[in-house]
């Protein structure tokens, strides 16, 4: 079992997750989220690579337009 903090909140998955795999599960568009992964923000072309680990601390910001 991964237990990890996204947004201040504890979650847990049955099995290892890339970021994008993450961002899925979360139904958040990988294109306009930014991913703090334990302070470090990660470049978006990482996303596929970068596994996300028990304990991490995450902090997912989505950008959002309107006016």
């Amino acid at each position: 079992m991964l237990k990890v903090t996204v947004n201040g909140q504890k979650k847990s998955f049955e099995s290892k997750l890339t970021v994008m795999e993450l961002l899925l599960n979360l139904n958040l568009a990988p294109g306009i989220t930014i991913v703090e992964q334990n302070g470090e923000i990660l470049s978006k072309g990482t996303y596929e690579e970068v596994e996300v680990k028990d304990g991490d601390v995450l902090e997912l910001i989505r950008f959002m337009g309107g006016g």
